[in-house]
């Protein structure tokens, strides 16, 4: 893939609330994990973990703590991407708790890639009340939940998004 190729690529993946609800391949859900794992992290400490939900009733609790966004209960797999603090606070003290959520971001962020790569839409869901995800998972202290992410086969929307010109995000050199 060429660089022009990546761009489309990224450009054509979009956020997707509405899905047909067809359960997701196994073989697609070891793609996704094999993709995060190769994620860039501090220190290679892959301060990051993953819970795989496709059973209804669990999806069902985690829309409910997600504030009742439906996406969550419809698409077949939510995958619960959290820090794992100890990985990264057992080199890095008090600053690995940053890492750890780094890190998870950026293997959450790869889950997407891959998920676009094998046809499927995702969502990044970060509303949810993290107690009630912590409870319904059952997570131990030191991990945190970070992104709900619904996968599966959905409806794009019919336009892409309108993005800002880089040059608002730009800086050089200085502010």
């Amino acid at each position: 893939m060429d660089s022009s190729e990546f761009l489309r690529f990224l450009r054509t993946r979009s956020s997707v609330r509405d899905y047909y609800g067809q359960p997701l391949e196994a073989e697609d859900i070891d793609y996704i994990l094999a993709c995060a794992s190769t994620a860039p992290s501090a220190g290679n400490r892959e301060a990051w973990d993953v819970v795989v939900v496709t059973d209804d009733d669990i999806r069902l609790e985690l829309s409910s703590a997600a504030l009742d966004q439906v996406h969550v209960t419809e698409a077949p797999a939510v995958f619960v991407v959290c820090a794992n603090y100890v990985r990264s606070i057992s080199r890095y003290g008090e600053r690995g708790i940053l890492y750890a959520v780094q890190d998870a971001t950026i293997a959450c962020t790869y889950m997407m890639l891959a998920a676009h790569a094998r046809g499927l839409h995702s969502c990044w869901t970060g509303a949810f009340e993290e107690e009630s995800v912590r409870e319904i998972l059952d997570l131990p202290q030191h991990i945190r939940p970070i992104v709900l992410l619904t996968v599966g086969k959905g409806r794009p929307p019919l336009e892409p998004m309108e993005r800002m010109p880089v040059e608002e995000h730009l800086h050089r050199e200085t502010w």
